[in-house]
């Protein structure tokens, strides 16, 4: 075969063809098995990345095999496309029988007092007779407390389960005591609980607006806190009639009372304040030789040695001074002054004495003189009758020593009051009271160890309680600013 030969050229090339297409494929499976080998990132030999990961992956599936439940497998099997589930039977404890004579508990029952109401309706409306009532108010505590009720009073009831009878009943005999009574038929047994009271101090302070009383009531004075005010502590330097203006301040210490986490009420007046016309007036209570007073920051007594005028609501009928004699007729001295009252109207002692005269005496009719020491002494006459005493007995400033009358030489019920020093008589209207005897030595400084904790907390409330209100007010007063410069504008 020559080369010429077309049907040997043809068969050459065809299998030239067929040798180039095998050598093409080897060449295609020697590429891929080569990538898949480094996409795998394995070449046949372990590297330190091949254990690392290995030991990452061990690692991982030891946690894995550890936080899974125990007996996690087996309680969740699928057998036959249905999920097989375990139950276990738990033995539960009986119920207690109930007892054969089992006591039911009786129950109370809480009223409290409206107003108009009265103790025989609210026993009526609790279906509790009457001769138990009477049977109850015969009881000491009872008939002391429940003579008259107040509204707001709480009453309780309690009432046997069984026969629905009244078998205990209970009242507040006081802050401090409580009272039970125990029901049994006609028989009443009285128990007093003690209820002990925790007494803490409260500062109140305030500003007055229309009038001290509102003022103070909004501020949360009671109405006996705020007579203290007036009435002893500053009723000798303050005319709380005619001298207290609006802008007026006031701070006060007052005692209140708590029982079981509740406020139940309020106690004496500690200390107080009031400035009005520019003037700072203080009172501190204190306790010396067993008398408890009122007295001013540095120990003196606020209280007076003499009330300037033994009666209230009085008018000034007859002056001191040479007069002509209504009922005689003569010229002679007045020797006091006369207050023009009703029949009954009380006259009080002008201070502490002791009673040296108690009786009749000519024209004055009814008299009493007092003498209040160091050559001083009042007298009291025409009066209608006379106080709860005796001659020689000592009485106390503001007690009520007697009662307005005409008896003797008068034209009409008034009080006949003179004042005396060493025997001569003196104008009551003009005399010169004596100063109150200030506190000295021991008492002094246990006076003033007592009150400066005091004085610096009022002083310190009066401070921020102030500094906020202003701070409160800033601004409104801010905006009352701008829009008065806007309107102006």
């Amino acid at each position: 075969m020559t080369s010429s030969d077309p049907a040997s050229a043809s068969e050459r090339n065809r299998l030239v063809r067929l040798a180039n297409l095998d050598n093409v494929a080897a060449g295609e499976a020697r590429s891929a098995e080569s990538a898949f080998g480094q996409a795998r990132g394995f070449t046949g030999r372990w590297s330190r990345r091949h254990w690392a990961q290995a030991s990452l992956l061990a690692t991982a599936g030891a946690l894995i095999f550890a936080l899974l439940p125990a007996g996690f497998s087996s309680a969740m099997q699928v057998e036959s496309g249905q999920m097989r589930m375990s139950t276990m039977a738990l033995a539960l404890p009986l119920a207690p029988a109930p007892a054969e004579n089992a006591v039911q508990p009786s129950y109370w029952e809480t009223v409290t007092v409206q107003s108009g109401q009265t103790l025989g309706e609210i026993f009526a409306g609790q279906g509790v007779p009457v001769s138990l009532l009477h049977s109850i108010l015969e009881t000491p505590s009872a008939a002391k407390a429940l003579n008259r009720i107040r509204p707001g009073t709480e009453l309780g009831f309690e009432f046997d389960p069984d026969t629905g009878s009244l078998s205990g009943f209970r009242f507040d005999l006081s802050n401090t005591e409580r009272v039970e009574l125990a029901v049994a038929g006609t028989t009443i047994t009285e128990h007093v609980i003690e209820r002990p009271v925790e007494v803490h101090t409260a500062v109140i302070t305030g500003e007055i607006r229309n009038s001290l009383f509102g003022s103070a009531r909004q501020a949360g004075l009671s109405p006996g806190a705020i007579s203290t005010l007036t009435d002893r502590i500053f009723q000798y330097d303050i005319d709380f009639s005619r001298q207290v203006q609006p802008g007026d301040r006031y701070s006060v210490v007052v005692e209140e009372l708590w029982r079981e986490g509740e406020r139940v009420g309020s106690g004496e007046v500690v200390a107080a304040t009031f400035t009005t016309g520019g003037k700072t007036f203080t009172g501190f209570r204190f306790e010396n030789d067993g008398k408890v007073e009122y007295f001013d920051a540095e120990g003196r007594p606020l209280k007076r040695g003499f009330i300037r005028t033994p009666i209230e609501f009085a008018r000034l009928s007859s002056r001191f001074g040479n007069r002509r004699h209504p009922i005689l007729g003569t010229m002679r001295l007045h020797a006091g002054v006369d207050y023009a009252a009703r029949t009954g109207t009380p006259i009080m002692a002008a201070g502490d004495a002791r009673v040296q005269f108690r009786g009749s005496q000519r024209g004055y009719g009814n008299t009493i003189i007092l003498d209040h020491g160091r050559g001083h002494t009042t007298l009291y006459a025409h009066m209608s009758r006379f106080g709860n005493f005796r001659q020689g007995e000592r009485v106390s400033q503001g007690q009520v020593i007697g009662y307005v009358g005409a008896t003797g030489l008068a034209t009409g019920p008034h009080l006949h009051y003179e004042f005396r020093v060493n025997g001569k008589h003196r104008d009551p209207l003009k005399v010169t009271m004596p100063p109150p005897e200030p506190l000295k030595g021991a008492a002094l400084a246990r006076f003033k160890a007592e009150t400066a904790p005091t004085l610096a907390r009022m002083e310190q409330y009066e401070t921020l309680h102030y500094a906020r209100r202003e701070a409160a007010q800033a601004p409104s007063l801010a905006a009352t600013r701008s829009q008065a410069s806007g309107d102006r504008g």
